[in-house]
């Protein structure tokens, strides 16, 4: 029952991920395509959770922890570029 548990939450993460492609290739809009990319990096994270579950391992865990900082730094990241323009600003002396 456990293992079929887990195969439905790895088919619902996975409909999750599809739905999120969708939305950053056709969304309507630059901030709709950021959360959905940030949606799709906590989406992995979950599937990548679910497997160290079901084979019942801590291998992964240094991944899922990889993967959250690169998701955080990458909607941090397109956020300023949408607002400003620029990612990294840098101060000229003329």
């Amino acid at each position: 029952m456990f293992n079929y548990l887990m195969l439905l939450s790895m088919f619902l993460l996975s409909v999750s991920i599809v739905i999120s492609l969708y939305r950053v290739i056709r969304g309507p809009s630059m901030p709709d395509r950021v959360l959905a990319l940030d949606s799709l990096g906590y989406s992995v994270i979950g599937i990548v959770a679910v497997l160290c579950i079901m084979m019942d391992s801590h291998a992964y865990l240094e991944t899922i922890l990889l993967i959250g900082i690169l998701a955080f730094l990458s909607t941090i990241a397109l956020c300023k570029f949408i607002e400003r323009g620029v990612v990294i600003e840098r101060e000229r002396d003329h």
